[in-house]
């Protein structure tokens, strides 16, 4: 059965106070991936793109956002969000969307990993972030995706996200680094 990306968001616990919030979070979340999709690609994008379709997006939903947080007000909501938390509501909603029609019975999933552009950072010595991200080839959602150990690589990281995705007759590909004993057995 498939829920919907803001009942799933629903569930996120709010970081905030009780007191002086103007917004609901799942409102804020929902329409803060709606604008990523859309293009954003920053908070002050973000904040351009629910300006200009609050109105819209509220009927669309049966919202009610009763204005814009300004850019700054969706950085501190937004960074505030535990982490595991969105990537438990994201792994929940991708689990419930009805899978595409396998090919000769097995599903195709694709695993490989990216630096993060604009994490590295030089004056304090830390290496640019490093994700390794499970898509479905069918449909081409994204299952998983889990952070790489600084002081680590994408070889032991391969097997623990091949295993937290819990699924049985898939066919997983990936770089050719990962033909090893201990990946092939995951």
């Amino acid at each position: 059965m498939q829920v919907s990306l803001l009942e799933i968001l629903r569930d996120i616990p709010d970081h905030r106070r009780r007191e002086g919030k103007l917004f609901d979070l799942s409102t804020v979340l929902l329409y803060a991936i709606i604008a990523m999709v859309g293009g954003a690609n920053s908070y002050r994008q973000m904040h351009e793109f629910i300006r200009a379709h609050r109105l819209r997006l509220n009927d669309a939903f049966g919202l009610k956002l009763p204005y814009t947080p300004s850019y700054t007000g969706l950085r501190l909501i937004l960074q505030g969000v535990d982490p595991a938390a969105l990537e438990a509501a994201f792994r929940r909603h991708a689990a419930s969307m009805p899978a595409p029609p396998a090919v000769q019975g097995l599903t195709a999933i694709a695993v490989d990993g990216k630096s993060l552009r604009g994490s590295f950072d030089a004056f304090s010595d830390r290496k640019a972030a490093h994700m390794m991200s499970a898509l479905r080839h069918a449909d081409r959602i994204v299952l998983a995706h889990v952070m790489v150990a600084e002081k680590s690589n994408e070889i032991p990281t391969a097997p623990e996200l091949i295993e937290a995705l819990g699924l049985k007759r898939c066919l997983f590909t990936l770089d050719a680094e990962h033909c090893q004993k201990n990946c092939s057995n995951a």
